[in-house]
């Protein structure tokens, strides 16, 4: 299915990851969590629910395109760090790639309490038990961790494996609800009573959790075979084939549980896998716990791979550039990973569904900014010479802006303060590289 063997390049660097691969990081990190609880959370707003979906869905597009036009001009490691100093300089690149491992690091730490709200499903005994939970989370990142200090070959093959069985039940879902399904269940357009723009804003902003990830297949480009024609192709069909499966998903839950449990439910994909009997749900917790399990593997690789790319650039310290016989960046990795896990530990003390909440508001804003400065990367490529690229380009931009205005103030305040604290890390890097040379 993919091209599994390493291949050496003519500049002799070894790759390792083909097409499906490389696309199965961009799938795997998207289809995580939030999908299976979305169809709750939209129900209320009722089908104009679906619009919100639409417009999240062609702004992924289109930044997808743009990662993929920035992709096509370089085959390094490192996506939002190489395209803002290539179009800015050092620092807006370090800033960019400070961002972004942020945003990782927030998104290890919610996954994971994710995947251990999920287990609650399966273990009763540990559910609302916020020991287990936190000790369920820890175990799972650095179990996952192991296998990405392996080697960036098997943390990609594991990649493509989980993204697979990840699809499975949606697609279960879906079918069921073709045999199964009655339309009459899908909630009437507009039950709030919302204005359009309010109604659209809304479901829009919720949604965007969902396609967080667009990008990480760009990330480690520097082992990707043929980066400059693999990596353009791999994302934007990942960003197409899943939302495709996510309209496809959440119409098929709406058909399958009636309005009045959905808006309820803690599960919705459990509910409507009711109708499969009773290993119906049991198989949607595994699926949900693979899904989660693919996406953390997933953001676990790209804790490494980011960081390292900045610092063979010399703008992070060196030591976090060092890797092994796998070419794993294994001190990155584990200061990744240490970081996330001292995250969830700050933070679950207010419970499961606090902690998460918080969690994914600081990542995704943390990745929306790196998405605004790319789609400013490629209108200054484009402006003078393709003004199609550039318009496609500035509606990317448009799309991250109203997106991050959407956090509130706390979230970006918080955000600001955070990605000012990379000032001072890269300019005491170069400092030290400076004294080094």
């Amino acid at each position: 299915m993919d091209q599994s063997t390493e291949h050496s390049d003519n500049d002799g660097a070894v790759r390792s990851i083909g097409f499906w691969k490389c696309w199965s990081i961009s799938v795997g990190v998207m289809i995580g969590s939030g999908i299976f609880l979305l169809p709750a959370v939209l129900a209320p707003y009722g089908s104009i629910s679906f619009l919100g979906w639409l417009f999240t869905s062609l702004g992924a597009i289109f930044i997808a395109l743009v990662l993929g036009r920035l992709a096509g001009r370089t085959d390094k490691s490192g996506g939002f760090y190489i395209y803002a100093r290539e179009a800015f300089g050092p620092l807006p690149g370090f800033l960019m790639a400070w961002s972004y491992w942020l945003s990782i690091i927030f998104a290890i730490a919610a996954i994971s309490v994710a995947f251990a709200g999920y287990a609650g499903v399966l273990i009763p005994a540990i559910d609302g038990n916020i020991l287990a939970q936190a000790s369920i989370a820890v175990a799972v990142i650095w179990i996952l961790t192991g296998v990405n200090l392996k080697g960036i070959a098997e943390a990609a093959s594991l990649q493509l494996m989980m993204t697979l069985a990840k699809i499975v039940p949606l697609l279960v879902i879906i079918a069921l609800a073709v045999f199964a399904g009655d339309i009459n269940n899908i909630p009437p357009f507009n039950p709030k009573e919302l204005p359009m723009t309010q109604a659209l804003a809304t479901t829009a902003l919720l949604t965007m959790w969902a396609f967080i990830g667009i990008e990480a297949g760009v990330v480690p480009a520097g082992d990707v075979i043929d980066a400059k024609r693999t990596v353009p192709r791999a994302v934007i069909t990942a960003t197409i084939m899943v939302a495709a499966l996510y309209i496809a998903s959440t119409t098929a839950v709406m058909m399958l549980v009636p309005v009045e449990t959905l808006t309820t439910s803690q599960s919705p994909f459990a509910d409507a896998a009711a109708k499969l009997g009773p290993l119906g749900g049991p198989m949607i917790a595994v699926g949900a716990l693979i899904s989660t399990a693919g996406s953390l593997n997933g953001n676990i690789l790209l804790g490494g791979q980011m960081p390292a790319a900045t610092a063979r650039d010399g703008v992070m310290p060196a030591f976090l550039a060092r890797t092994n016989r796998g070419h794993a960046p294994t001190v990155a990795l584990i200061v990744s990973s240490v970081l996330a896990t001292l995250l969830l530990f700050f933070n679950y003390h207010n419970g499961l569904v606090a902690a998460f909440t918080f969690l994914i508001s600081m990542s995704t804003l943390a990745t929306l900014t790196p998405y605004a400065v790319s789609a400013l990367a490629e209108i200054r490529h484009a402006l003078n010479n393709a003004r199609a690229w550039a318009l496609i380009a500035v509606i990317a931009l448009a799309y991250s802006i109203i997106a991050m205005a959407g956090a509130g103030i706390k979230t970006l305040l918080w955000g600001t303060i955070l990605i000012a604290a990379g000032i001072p890390v890269f300019y005491g890097a170069r400092e030290m590289q400076r004294r080094k040379n």
